[in-house]
């Protein structure tokens, strides 16, 4: 029962946050906010809405062990997985695609969390050197797609799947109001399932933030890449995983460092980070196009990521 509630949880999430973004968005794009300001700031914060509740939640509930999972999890996940699964279904072509600089900073971004977690537990002046990063990574980021737009004439519209302008305002607003109660919804049943879970199975929050949790919450970016490589988008599959391990390292663990203080589950600084770090690094070949995500690659990737559950488990 505790495992189908957080289940449940998990479910809830995923849709409350798909529709958040779609009734946010709508509405940025109503009041006149910039298409590409919108997919920077209102998508990829909607779309790591999830996460950032579990997270806030986590922490209030001193569970420190599932934000930490969560995180690290996730990003392990996103890449042996949510690469590893579409690689297996057809070739993933890297060479068209342009990702070394916000890979970079992907890098960048796990070598500080992981230098932050060695002068733990995290805290407020932790939550504000990721937070900082997070801004200045935003403003690039910005003004480097508004020159791409500029010189591929491309309209800024093109950047949003399934943005929808002309949304009656009813809709808007059902929409983000489903979301907001949805998401503290999912986010608390999510939780206390997680933790009975772990109590009865007798394993840490940490191992259950690290597998459920994480794998949960991975789920939405699986199916994005599924799709995009069924279609052809490599530079999609590369950017969302990328993209998502950014605003995951800097925004989910700042924010939730601002509500409480979250102390380094034993084994996360000798094992679970290098691990994290390994796989971020694992990406090197294709974003430097070297090669592409082969179905080789793809058996690769996602034996390695079953031998890690099975060595957490």
């Amino acid at each position: 029962m505790d495992l189908l509630i957080a289940l449940a949880g998990l479910v809830i999430l995923v849709f409350a946050g798909d529709i958040l973004v779609r009734g946010a968005v709508a509405l940025s794009l109503k009041v006149g906010i910039p298409a590409l300001v919108v997919s920077l700031t209102v998508v990829a914060f909607g779309t790591s809405a999830p996460e950032l509740l579990i997270g806030i939640r986590a922490a209030l509930e001193d569970a420190d062990g599932i934000v930490y999972g969560n995180v690290v999890g996730s990003n392990i996940a996103n890449i042996l997985l949510v690469i590893g699964v579409p690689a297996l279904i057809a070739t993933i072509r890297t060479q068209e695609c342009e990702t070394r600089r916000s890979f970079a900073m992907m890098i960048g971004a796990t070598l500080l969390f992981i230098a932050l977690c060695f002068f733990g537990p995290l805290t407020y002046w932790h939550a504000a050197v990721m937070l900082a990063v997070l801004v200045f990574i935003l403003f690039d980021t910005y003004r480097n797609a508004s020159r791409h737009i500029e010189e591929v004439h491309a309209d800024p519209l093109d950047e949003l799947e399934d943005a929808d302008p002309d949304m009656a305002w009813w809709k808007v607003s059902t929409f983000i109001l489903i979301g907001l109660i949805g998401l503290p919804l999912g986010a608390n049943l999510l939780i206390e399932g997680a933790q009975a879970v772990a109590l009865k199975l007798g394993v840490s929050e940490a191992v259950i933030g690290l597998t459920l949790v994480a794998v949960g919450t991975s789920m939405p970016e699986l199916a994005t890449t599924v799709m995009a490589t069924i279609r052809g988008k490599a530079d999609v599959v590369l950017g969302n995983v990328i993209g998502s391990n950014l605003f995951n390292l800097l925004a989910i663990m700042g924010v939730s460092a601002l509500f409480a203080p979250l102390a380094v589950p034993a084994g996360f600084l000798s094992w679970d980070l290098w691990v994290m770090l390994a796989a971020s690094l694992a990406l090197v070949p294709f974003v430097l196009h070297w090669t592409n995500v082969t179905r080789l690659w793809g058996f690769v990737f996602v034996a390695l990521y079953a031998g890690y559950i099975a060595h957490l488990v």
